[in-house]
């Protein structure tokens, strides 16, 4: 019996030598091939191919902004690009390969911008997460996992040390709980402080800020106000914690400064809320406390924005400039000396420091110094 004729697209005419199973494509490629479908891609093969497009994706440049605020941006972006969005392991590595220090009983890192030691809401990722998986790197696979022995901001740079075991993560805890360990951070400040170095003692508390964005800062809670031209004691508030911090001025301009900063307490937040709330002088970058009112992109002068090479609309993408910069650890366990710990500035603080016209101090110069206060003590 003669089979009918069709003229479906991409088909030939069906013949009476047509049998089930047997499909004929004329002016198309064919659905799948008997031949590749039976020979499926082996290991060598499969990683040859994802190496190929890993090594695509790398050399696929993005568009160059032609607008030098987009690109000044663009920049601000790749210098700070948030690590808790990679893998796990990816996050491990590139804590390895910084490795600032490491013996028997420490291993000192140097904590990227914008990574948070702690989980919490909305938190992808944090250094606490990866802790085991940093041991197994640096240690083999039956390495038990580090232990933290401080914590730094989300936003803050620098010197962070971690403990091979739980014990000596206490000591080290008891060490800073004690103000025993000496910590230096440098941060680039809008306006420059006066006088150019000193001690601000002022206490901090935590209150609610009221408003359309109610929300919660820390803030000062002076043991002294005003009243009619004098100077009177106000009782003390209970929930308020003790505060210092020195403070040095290492270069300035006009407008902006470079400052050493010594906290001699430890108070959530302290040195932004003594810098900007105590000396009027917030730090760069610094978009909660530049403001009490509110939570807004830090309002910067027209002056300062045009170094930067950035437009008010887009100072929320600068980055908090507060570095960690040094930490000496007293004598513990079997190291009988004082260790002293240097973090090099991150890039986009370097690249800051260039546009505002702010001077690099010499580091080798700032240990000298540092030594020399040792001695004469």
């Amino acid at each position: 019996m003669a089979v009918p004729k069709c003229a479906a697209r991409g088909f030939g005419v069906l013949s009476s030598s047509w049998r089930p199973g047997k499909l004929i494509a004329v002016g198309s490629k064919p659905f799948f091939s008997t031949a590749t479908a039976s020979r499926p891609l082996n290991a060598q093969q499969l990683a040859e191919k994802l190496r190929a497009q890993k090594q695509e994706s790398k050399t696929k440049k993005l568009p160059v902004p032609t607008s030098p605020v987009q690109r000044r941006v663009q920049e601000l972006v790749r210098f700070t690009q948030q690590l808790q969005r990679v893998h796990p392991n990816v996050l491990a590595k590139a804590l390895s390969r910084g490795i600032l220090y490491q013996d028997k009983d420490l291993v000192v890192i140097n904590k990227p911008y914008g990574l948070p030691v702690h989980g919490g809401p909305g938190v992808k990722l944090c250094i606490s997460d990866i802790l085991p998986t940093l041991a197994k790197m640096l240690h083999g696979h039956k390495a038990e996992p580090l232990h933290l022995c401080h914590r730094l901001d989300k936003e803050t740079t620098g010197v962070m040390v971690l403990a091979w075991e739980k014990e000596v993560a206490h000591q080290v805890q008891e060490l800073f709980r004690t103000r025993q360990v000496t910590k230096k951070y440098w941060a680039v400040t809008v306006r420059v402080p006066v006088p150019s170095a000193g001690v601000v003692d002022i206490p901090i508390i935590e209150k609610e800020v009221q408003g359309h964005q109610q929300h919660y800062k820390m803030t000062l809670s002076p043991s002294y106000r005003m009243d009619s031209g004098k100077m009177v004691k106000v009782r003390a508030n209970r929930d308020a914690h003790v505060a210092v911090t020195q403070y040095r001025v290492l270069s300035s301009t006009v407008s902006s400064a470079l400052l050493e900063l010594q906290p001699v307490t430890g108070i959530k937040h302290q040195l932004r809320v003594h810098l900007s709330f105590g000396l009027d002088c917030p730090i760069l970058g610094d978009h909660k406390y530049s403001d009490w009112n509110k939570l807004a992109p830090q309002k910067l002068s027209a002056g300062t924005l045009k170094k930067l090479g950035l437009q008010q609309s887009k100072a929320r993408y600068i980055p908090l400039h507060l570095h960690a910069q040094q930490l000496t650890l007293p004598a513990l366990g079997s190291r009988k000396e004082e260790l002293l710990l240097v973090c090099k500035l991150p890039q986009f603080f370097v690249h800051s420091l260039r546009r505002l016209g702010l001077e690099i101090p010499n580091q080798d110069q700032s240990r000298d110094d540092e030594a020399n206060k040792h001695v004469e003590q």
